[in-house]
């Protein structure tokens, strides 16, 4: 996972609210095992039947409860495939909010007002360490759980976060607890 500092540029807007993640990445398409190739298959139906365009600028802001649905690990997968390295919405669905900060993809809430003002202006720069959106309109901050905000600066994902404790995981390994085995307390 690649650490991320600032990401800034042109905004792409999908105003709508409710967005889950069938229409994100319709279940045909989750046949491959690799993290990429998603990309094409983004709001498939919606892009093929004209409803909207998108372009896979830097940047997309969103209506409200972007994410929900189901919980596959996919839609984050597709937007970043296609080029989004964040999302502005007002609310996120927890697990897709949970999946996109483990792959580096940046979910910043802001009120609904501040996420039209970020659409109007068409461009924005997000500032992870500092919090803040700033764009024409103003700086607007969002709030980043400390460990989260830790895990997209440094580029860590969970095998990442695990290696950072690599010697008390030699040191457990060399003391020979790891030839102990799982305890069971059944009998």
């Amino acid at each position: 996972m690649r650490p991320i500092d600032v990401v800034e540029g042109k905004v792409s807007v999908l105003d709508r609210a409710d967005v889950d993640t069938d229409q994100i990445i319709p279940k045909q398409f989750l046949k491959r095992v690799e993290r990429t190739g998603f990309g094409e298959f983004l709001f498939y139906d919606w892009i093929r039947d004209g409803e909207i365009e998108l372009e896979p600028n830097p940047i997309l802001v969103a209506g409200r409860n972007f994410g929900c649905g189901s919980s596959r690990e996919h839609a984050p997968w597709a937007l970043e495939d296609f080029g989004f390295q964040a999302i502005i919405a007002p609310s996120f669905a927890d697990i897709f909010y949970a999946n996109c900060t483990k792959i580096g993809l940046l979910p910043a809430i802001l009120d609904e007002e501040h996420c039209r003002a970020v659409a109007e202006a068409g461009e924005a720069r997000i500032d992870v360490d500092d919090e803040t959106v700033t764009c024409a309109a103003g700086v607007f901050e969002f709030a980043v759980e400390s460990d989260v905000k830790y895990r997209l600066l440094n580029g860590l994902d969970d095998i990442g976060i695990t290696l950072e404790n690599g010697a008390a995981i030699d040191t457990f390994e060399q003391g020979g607890g790891a030839d102990r085995g799982p305890v069971t307390t059944a009998i």
